[in-house]
């Protein structure tokens, strides 16, 4: 139900024709992907388990870090993650936080989803 929920809400925000184009974060459909940025599934790790997820994903792409911080912070509110800090927002009993570095000229994004306990 809360995929589900996660995808009607990106619809909306993403509006039907971007929906469809929209990348997501391998095995996190509430995850988006900033047009830009590539996946390192190489690196991506993604557990689901009672006590809530653990994901540890990474992407690269030559974008704006201020660019990047701003989609972030248009798209996640829309799927019902609420911002508490720089780069760090809860949703639901998780904690996703954002962590930009750079590696020559590309941005590197690491996406971390922890139990809010876990933090």
């Amino acid at each position: 139900m809360k995929s589900l929920i996660s995808a009607l809400l990106a619809a909306i925000v993403f509006g039907s024709a971007s929906w469809a184009q929209t990348s997501w974060i391998g095995g996190v459909e509430d995850l988006p992907l900033m047009p830009g940025l590539i996946e390192m599934t190489e690196k991506s790790v993604v557990f689901d388990k009672p006590g809530g997820r653990i994901v540890d994903a990474e992407a690269i792409g030559r974008i704006d870090l201020a660019a990047a911080r701003r989609f972030y912070a248009d798209t996640l509110p829309a799927l019902g993650w609420s911002p508490v800090g720089a780069d760090l927002f809860r949703r639901e009993g998780e904690v996703l936080r954002l962590v930009f570095s750079r590696e020559g000229g590309n941005l590197i994004l690491r996406f971390s989803i922890n139990p809010e306990a876990a933090r």
